[in-house]
């Protein structure tokens, strides 16, 4: 009687010591010592946690086995294990992946996470499913070990933002598809949602067009390249070839492989600008004839696209093997930077512009925007245009991506046109991330560090209610003139890209600078764990 009672006791002073154990272990636990970027609308932290293990199943079927197999790839590549993935109730010790069949009120990108003592639950559509999932990733430990522990916690998220997007310049110097896809890994990962893939150039033509082969042969390569910074004198050239391109089947590899990460790839085929490589292989499409060169330098060049019949047909037909690689409802056709010196002194152009009652060069330019958008319509497609193509008129169903500040966003809206914001002031990541610019990379100018990137707010006060419902989102911009390798673009890119995605993401009311720099100590640890070189002022200043 002693011994059993004996036992009672022992047993009563475990279980006592459990629950303290157990109410005690998550007290140290916050939104900044999780590291979560960008932050999730709702996290309440709660008493326990689950560890996960070889033994863990995942309960998934449908798209949201796909999913699973993406968490599975995760844990293989960083942790050396799988887990079991079944249509089959895993009860306990399971991660639970619950396709909702129809939206609600939180849309189809909101998704609800909760970590129990038992199992892990994450509900919502397959793009909300996706994005939990790169949520939980975010909370595994970065130590490896054969039991992960993840606290008890409830996340209700969604984003504040239709449009999250990145972009990349891979004209002036070409990026290899490993590069790509590796960022197109960063972009799914802070849950971006738009890859804006800049194809074309003056200094290069990326994407293989089988009707006309010389765009490669010719267009996509340069017979040297500028060294030092475009304005510096003289000028000075390394006297190398330089150049690449995608091939169509790469082009699909890559689209697939966003599409898996549920990442729309926009692609740019500049015009009628920025298109010295294409009038490189075929001159007749320029107003002067020829000859032209792949641009060797940066900069705006005069030769432009001559608004001629010949020209729209081959456009049309670069944008039909265009349309047939990319899913996306959006193609971008540029339209910035067209100098109208080519037009003014043409003949043709100026008997066009009589013929079609039109007031100058500047209405010229539209006309040429609403032929090519009328063509992408006809095939089912919208344009985005830089916020250029509002001079002279701005095409009926266009959207409009505003760099030069916020004006043309804000007159687009007002317009009641849907607007993509990219402010030069806030989201060009080609510029110096430190005044003390002797000590950075070569760059294009101008200073934005992570905290400004921060700051940015995407919706213009100007705006009324009804006219913000317009601003569809925000990207960040990588013009590579002065970012010619994959490592270089790292350095540019993060960790900008890391603030602009809470802003895009999280609720404006969220945002809170010293919380964002807390939880990027932990962040930082995930880069580092994704081999990313990132730029370390953010780290530096927080020591």
């Amino acid at each position: 009687m002693k011994r059993i009672t004996l036992l009672f006791f022992v047993l009563l002073l475990f279980t006592f010591f459990s629950c303290q154990n157990n109410s005690q272990q998550n007290l140290n636990v916050t939104a900044e010592s999780l590291g979560l970027v960008p932050l999730p609308a709702s996290l309440e932290i709660q008493k326990g946690h689950f560890k996960l293990s070889k033994s863990t199943k995942i309960q998934a079927s449908g798209k949201a086995a796909s999913i699973a197999n993406y968490f599975n790839d995760h844990l293989q590549k960083f942790y050396g294990f799988a887990l079991e993935i079944s249509d089959k109730e895993g009860g306990n010790n399971s991660i639970i992946l619950n396709e909702i069949a129809k939206n609600g009120e939180e849309g189809r990108e909101a998704y609800a996470l909760e970590v129990s003592n038992s199992s892990i639950s994450i509900s919502g559509k397959p793009a909300g499913l996706f994005y939990g999932i790169q949520t939980l990733i975010q909370l595994l430990p970065l130590e490896k070990s054969e039991a992960l522990t993840i606290p008890a916690l409830q996340i209700k998220d969604r984003p504040r933002f239709e449009y999250r997007g990145m972009h990349l310049d891979v004209g002036r110097h070409f990026m290899p598809v490993a590069f790509v896809k590796k960022y197109i890994d960063q972009i799914a990962r802070h849950k971006m949602n738009a890859f804006h893939w800049h194809l074309t150039e003056d200094q290069g033509w990326r994407i293989e067009i089988k009707k006309y082969p010389k765009l490669t042969e010719i267009g996509a390569w340069r017979k040297e390249t500028i060294i030092g910074h475009n304005r510096d004198k003289p000028q000075k050239f390394d006297g190398k070839r330089s150049g690449g391109f995608y091939i169509q089947e790469e082009i699909k590899d890559v689209v697939a492989y966003a599409a898996d990460r549920f990442i729309t790839v926009i692609p740019e085929i500049e015009m009628p600008g920025h298109s010295l490589s294409a009038l490189a292989a075929y001159p007749e499409l320029g107003c002067t004839k020829g000859p032209f060169e792949v641009a060797t330098k940066w900069g705006v060049f005069k030769d432009v696209y001559c608004p001629t019949e010949e020209t729209f047909r081959f456009l049309e037909d670069v944008l039909t093997e265009v349309i047939a690689l990319f899913p996306s409802p959006y193609i971008h056709i540029g339209g910035d930077e067209c100098p109208k010196t080519r037009w003014e002194e043409s003949a043709f152009c100026q008997q066009l512009i009589k013929k079609e009652g039109l007031k100058d060069e500047h209405q010229l330019q539209s006309y040429f925007i609403q032929r090519i958008e009328k063509f992408l319509n006809s095939k089912g497609k919208s344009i985005i245009g830089w916020d250029e193509i509002l001079e002279g008129g701005l095409a009926p169903n266009a959207t409009v991506m505003s760099w030069r500040g916020i004006k043309g966003g804000i007159a687009a809206a007002k317009q009641r046109h849907h607007v993509i914001m990219t402010p030069t002031d806030y989201c060009y990541f080609d510029y110096y991330q430190s005044e003390s610019k002797d000590e950075e990379p070569l760059a294009i100018g101008g200073f934005l560090p992570a905290h400004k990137v921060y700051s940015y707010e995407p919706i213009p006060e100007e705006l009324t209610a009804a006219e913000a419902k317009f601003i569809l989102g925000a990207q960040g911009n990588v013009w590579t003139e002065y970012i010619p390798t994959p490592e270089q673009a790292e350095y540019m890119v993060f960790p900008r890209m890391c603030a602009l995605a809470e802003v895009v993401w999280s609720p404006k009311e969220k945002k809170d600078w010293d919380s964002f720099t807390a939880r990027m100590q932990t962040h930082f640890k995930r880069l580092d764990a994704f081999h990313i070189n990132y730029a370390k002022h953010l780290l530096a200043a927080t020591e």
